[in-house]
């Protein structure tokens, strides 16, 4: 893996392992967990971890004429979150680059993805926003500006705000947001509530900022900003009063996670304010929230069932995913004569297929399901 995915895994796996043994409790799934916390700790000495742009010696090496021969891959930056990559992996005759989640635009924290020169025969493509057009004159700067004059709106009326966000890539991109604005003084200086992992994942953002492709590669956010770990008792009954922010996993707000508690601590008061930065998916609390109207009840969890929202819920479109004009620019360039499309709803995957045949007509494009194998 990148060498920056290094510095994570041990945390996400650990993790994994916490939310699985949850989960079997909560949904009766008996096959959880799939792993243990003593089976990662004997993995963990097995992990390394390159840096961008190194071609490794990968699998197994092959007798030649020529000599041994083996497979080699190479990590390209993807912009998407820390450590996050493109794997250009190289046979004997034939290449295959898989982009995995990338970001081509600059976020506020990391740059966009180094795919430059990238030039491969299998192209393996995420298609997430295949179903979502940019509207006229979108720009991500302007969509900025709109959170932050939405944040000081709520605050004025002495409202809490809560940004529901996953605890790598997107909490470290929205604090950054956060400490520029306070830093601008277009906020004003206040504790900022995280969760225990979007710490920890935070403290690593700050600690390998010099090994990154970044924006602002001085900012250390525990330093600009007055960060609190919120605990379990804090989030059933801390008082929204005075106006307070909240930045708290989970980005989805999955049952019994502490934005989903908070949400509905604080859906009943329309002074406070839910913002969404980052997807949710429709049958998660977090879509229904989106999908909500105020004083309408919908169901919300099971175990609270219908409720009715009086808060305010905003959507802002601050993706750290590519958007599907640059992946299909990406196509043109790497050139393959065969892309797979993967990582995407079927309306996106569909997209991506018809938009290839009328732009690249000599290109094959297969759309694989799970578990079936493809010849390619």
């Amino acid at each position: 893996m990148t060498e920056l995915s290094y510095f994570l895994v041990e945390r996400v796996l650990h993790n994994s392992v916490n939310v699985m043994k949850r989960q079997r409790e909560e949904l009766g799934l008996k096959d959880y967990p799939l792993y243990t916390h003593d089976e990662v700790d004997e993995l963990a000495p097995r992990i390394q971890g390159f840096k961008y742009n190194r071609e490794v010696d990968w699998a197994s090496f092959r007798k030649t004429r020529a000599g041994f021969l083996s497979p080699t891959l190479e990590f390209h930056d993807a912009g998407h979150a820390l450590g996050s990559a493109g794997i250009m992996v190289r046979g004997r005759k034939e290449t295959v680059f898989y982009t995995g989640d990338v970001c081509f635009h600059d976020q506020t924290i990391l740059s966009g993805a180094r795919f430059e020169d990238v030039k491969a025969d299998v192209l393996i493509m995420e298609t997430t926003r295949g179903n979502r057009q940019l509207p006229p004159g979108f720009s991500r700067e302007a969509e900025i500006e709109r959170l932050s004059n939405s944040i000081v709106r709520v605050l004025q009326r002495r409202g809490s705000v809560l940004i529901p966000a996953f605890a790598l890539g997107r909490t470290q991109e929205i604090l950054a947001l956060l400490a520029i604005l306070m830093g601008e003084g277009k906020l004003k200086q206040q504790p900022i509530h995280i969760g225990g992992l979007g710490r920890v994942f935070t403290e690593i953002y700050d600690l390998e900022a010099h090994r990154s492709h970044r924006q602002l590669p001085n900012l250390q956010l525990r330093e600009a900003l007055n960060l609190v770990v919120l605990d379990q008792q804090q989030v059933e009954k801390m008082k929204f009063s005075g106006g307070r922010l909240f930045v708290i996993t989970a980005g989805m707000m999955s049952e019994n996670t502490a934005s989903y508690k908070l949400a509905l601590r604080m859906m009943g008061d329309e002074r406070h304010a839910i913002f969404f930065v980052g997807y949710a998916d429709p049958d998660a609390p977090g879509g229904r929230v989106k999908a909500s109207r105020v004083g309408e009840p919908f169901i919300y969890g099971s175990d609270v069932g219908q409720v009715t929202r009086r808060c305010e819920v905003e959507d802002f479109d601050l993706t750290a995913h590519a958007n599907r004009e640059d992946l299909l620019n990406l196509v043109g360039k790497v050139e393959p004569r065969v892309v797979l499309l993967s990582h995407g709803e079927e309306e996106s995957i569909n997209w991506f297929a018809a938009q290839i045949h009328t732009r690249y007509p000599k290109i094959k494009v297969l759309q694989p399901k799970p578990g079936v194998a493809v010849e390619v």
